[in-house]
């Protein structure tokens, strides 16, 4: 089968950081799917791990990268029974096995959701992690009640425009929650505006002093999808006993005094320790992903999807890579057909 792969940690400028493979077509065993790839997306976690070790570090057989997919079941294993051959499927993935950016790929049943029927493979492709980290952020590590017991509550979504917090405003609004959106451009302002935000910050200028500005002294909730420079400005606006949500890896030291005095919680998100650690509660993420093709098969979600580009082959993942590293990118960029 073709795949793109890494030989080398090599920086998005090197040609070589991505070559085209032909490998071996996988086989499923147990509760594991075949997948025969249609769409992949390119996520941040893709160039992290790019370039996760040295240039002199080798791999044989070549790494294959990727975790958002859509595409068709090819092939089931015995001890299969959310599909069958023939459905039509979107997800994630798994870190810890062969990824996306291949013809075909093993992946786990209980991580994979029905693709929502009035998606394209590209528009679908588009959702799955980033649909996932903004589901556990707000409803798994935050508590928010997901069908809008909690509506009216505020959420300020520290990168709005990234492709976790362009799902994240529609999620957060349709559980009724007032969303405050950060973003620095006015493409991007244009775009959170236009997913549903309720209003808009600057995420380089005095947050607090621009939430303030809006009425509120604090935050019910509050979701940092990009890093933690901005956490102290966090801490100032978390309500007393309310919580914020982190998906960066940060070694950044974190004073706590604030938060302990607020009774405040910090949660961390990661989306793929349930498959890591193979947790009781791994099929979580099929029935999420199931409800989120069902919301957005009922017009109430909407795909992230911003740049699609084809073919799947070495020269145009790395071309993405490329668009990911500028730290610019809104919504997400997919790869279709190989």
């Amino acid at each position: 089968m073709k795949a793109v792969a890494l030989t080398r940690y090599l920086p998005v400028t090197d040609p070589a950081c991505f070559v085209d493979v032909d490998l071996p077509k996988p086989v499923p065993t147990g509760r594991d799917i075949l997948v025969a790839v249609k769409a992949v997306s390119v996520n941040p976690v893709d160039t992290k791990l790019r370039k996760s070790k040295g240039a002199d570090v080798v791999e044989n057989p070549p790494r294959v990268l990727g975790f958002d997919a859509a595409g068709v079941v090819a092939a089931v294993g015995p001890d299969v029974r959310l599909f069958a051959v023939g459905d039509e499927v979107y997800y994630s993935g798994d870190i810890t096995r062969s990824g996306a950016n291949a013809e075909f790929q093993l992946v786990d049943e209980r991580i994979v959701g029905r693709k929502p029927a009035s998606l394209g493979f590209a528009q679908a492709a588009a959702l799955p992690l980033t649909t996932i980290t903004a589901y556990e952020c707000f409803f798994d590590r935050l508590g928010i009640d997901r069908d809008g017991a909690d509506a009216g509550q505020t959420m300020l979504i520290i990168g709005a425009g990234g492709g976790v917090g362009s799902i994240g405003i529609q999620l957060a609004k349709a559980a009724g929650l007032v969303v405050i959106a950060t973003a620095s451009r006015p493409e991007t302002t244009a775009w959170v505006t236009a997913l549903g935000a309720d209003h808009v910050i600057d995420h380089r200028g005095d947050m607090v002093a621009q939430i303030r500005a809006l009425g509120m002294h604090y935050v019910d909730h509050i979701a940092v999808f990009n890093d933690m420079r901005h956490w102290e400005a966090a801490v100032e606006l978390i309500r007393p006993q309310g919580g914020i949500v982190s998906i960066d890896n940060t070694d950044v030291p974190l004073p706590m005094a604030a938060m302990k005095t607020k009774a405040a919680s910090l949660h961390w998100e990661f989306m793929f320790a349930r498959a890591m650690f193979q947790t009781p509660d791994m099929i979580a993420q099929h029935h999420l992903l199931s409800y989120v093709a069902d919301e957005i098969d009922a017009g109430r979600l909407r795909t992230t999807l911003d740049i699609v580009l084809t073919p799947i082959n070495a020269a145009t993942l790395r071309k993405a890579h490329a668009m990911i590293e500028t730290g610019t990118a809104k919504g997400k960029i997919v790869l279709e057909q190989f």
